[in-house]
């Protein structure tokens, strides 16, 4: 039950042009009369103008710090969900207020109140509204994503060019042009041919780059270091390949090589003839690798395969995971790692939603699904206006120009400005269409995920029970032989309300999955 008398009001938007757009006047006019309606005392207002997804938030930890001064419960009360948090990264901050009985959730549209005796199922709610809120969010970033790998496949670079390159910037298709750097292109192939010749070593070339007066581009332009020489002759990009380092991936590129893929593979031979030996990993995948540490020292738990041969001639082995002593971490323990799969499992089993309650899930996420429409509503709403002003402003800025009010230098570097910002509006609405489409789909799937991955995890490879694992705990950890866990949000909540009896919201509640 609420009991909270007073209230913050934290109204936010993510841009300064939603601000001039007065969507935060519009936020608190309506949490002002809910505020009225609920007996409300609203003791404080802020207007956040910050992304809840990016930074520190500065302006949403004064509104805490003032909360946690406060002798009485005090609700904040926010429009919507996502104008709260778009992310689970505040919710251990806010679920420890909310316990201590310091603080109440008041969601207007919603109308959902969060309290220290909140049902799990409400609590669930307000974790799924979360969900929905940061699949948005990982929906423009995957498009994002998409945009540059789109870039790339078309030969375009997206980063810095490397040495013996300059990236040029310019208005229209120009923009982000690369061209060969007069000073240091023909120096960069001199590296590579005299490397070639197998006569040199990266010292040796550490000393006539230096000779020949190669400097670096950027920075502090001072000489190639022996490890700058290495990155510069593992490069593809020189013969005409483009080379993701996070990915991996190589593309053709669309720009002039310095050299001939001959000469490149020429070097990788002289490279390769120092006998060093590349790292590898073991060739045994473990499913535990990299995703499991000890409670004790904080070290990745290894595994390794211990083979066995009985008396009798039968030969056995086992798989075991090395962790540490919790009474003396100077001595190793071994876990079977049969074991502890059979944990996780057991784990992942109990997150099966049971099928009444799984329709009712579902038939809530689809109702909710027009709140967050709502936002990409007012998002688009909002790039729109800004995409007009630019418009209005490159009219403006081409009538001073031929006015003589501006000189055509100052007219460019403004109108370039401008421009790239409309090219970014434009891919902003293209995103925002995109995942207006996709988070619905997206948090039933999660829901789906989260009822069938018993049944996905068993018998399945061992890769897609390292993804699995991955993308159900946020934390694995071996006190000596105990296993320790934490699940990720909001499947901690599915283990909680696993009955259909379970789901009864409270009498006073105010938020009810529909039918109920």
């Amino acid at each position: 039950m609420s009991t909270a008398k007073q209230a913050i009001i934290l109204a936010r938007v993510s841009s300064k042009e939603q601000e001039e757009g007065y969507s935060i006047d519009a936020q608190k006019h309506r949490l002002e009369q809910y505020c009225l309606r609920k007996g409300l005392t609203v003791i404080k207002k802020y207007d956040l103008v910050e992304s809840s997804t990016i930074g520190d938030r500065k302006k949403f930890m004064q509104a805490i710090q003032f909360l946690k001064s406060q002798t009485q419960t005090t609700a904040i009360v926010t429009d919507k969900v996502d104008r709260l948090q778009r992310s689970f990264k505040e919710t251990p901050l806010l679920d420890d207020l909310i316990n201590q009985g310091r603080l109440e959730l008041h969601f207007h549209v919603e109308n959902c109140i969060i309290h220290k005796d909140s049902t799990s199922q409400e609590r669930l709610m307000w974790n799924m509204h979360v969900v929905m809120a940061q699949s948005y969010v990982d929906s423009l970033r995957d498009n994002v994503k998409r945009s540059i790998e789109q870039k790339l496949r078309h030969g375009e670079w997206i980063g810095t060019a490397p040495i013996g390159y300059l990236n040029i910037k310019g208005l229209g298709r120009k923009r982000g042009k690369i061209i060969l750097d007069p000073e240091r292109a023909l120096l960069i192939k001199r590296l590579f041919e005299e490397y070639a010749t197998g006569q040199f070593t990266l010292g040796d070339m550490v000393a006539k780059t230096k000779q020949w007066g190669l400097r670096n581009s950027r920075g502090h332009q001072g000489a190639l270091s022996k490890s700058h020489i290495h990155k510069t002759l593992t490069n593809p990009f020189y013969y005409g390949v483009m080379r993701v380092l996070k990915t991996g991936k190589e593309y053709p590129h669309i720009y002039e090589p310095i050299i001939t893929k001959e000469v490149f593979d020429a070097c990788q031979v002289v490279r390769r003839g120092w006998k060093k030996k590349p790292f590898q990993y073991g060739a045994k995948e473990y499913v535990f690798r990299g995703l499991i540490k000890c409670a004790t020292t904080g070290r990745t738990v290894t595994a390794e395969t211990q083979k066995r041969t009985y008396k009798n001639g039968t030969r056995a082995q086992w798989t075991y995971l090395r962790t540490w002593n919790p009474d003396n971490p100077q001595k190793k323990i071994w876990v079977r790692e049969d074991k502890v799969l059979k944990e996780v499992e057991a784990i992942i089993a109990k997150l099966h939603i049971e099928p009444r309650l799984y329709s009712k899930i579902i038939a809530y996420i689809k109702q909710t699904a027009n709140i967050e429409r709502s936002y990409h509503k007012e998002q688009i709403h909002s790039l729109h206006r800004e995409h007009e002003n630019i418009s209005r402003k490159l009219d403006k800025l081409m009538d001073f120009w031929l006015e003589e009010k501006i000189t055509e230098a100052e007219h460019e570097a403004k109108r370039e400005k401008l421009i790239q910002r409309r090219d970014e509006i434009n891919a902003l609405l293209t995103h925002h269409d995109q995942a207006d489409d996709n988070f619905t789909d997206t948090l039933i799937t999660l829901v789906n995920f989260a009822s069938n991955a018993h049944q996905a995890f068993k018998g399945s490879t061992t890769q897609r029970k390292r993804r699995i694992i991955h993308f159900t705990f946020s934390n694995l950890e071996l006190k000596g032989t105990t296993l320790c866990f934490t699940l990720k949000k909001p499947f901690d909540e599915f283990v909680k309300c696993r009955t259909i009896g379970e789901w009864r919201a409270r009498k006073d509640s105010n938020l009810r999955p529909p039918g109920s």
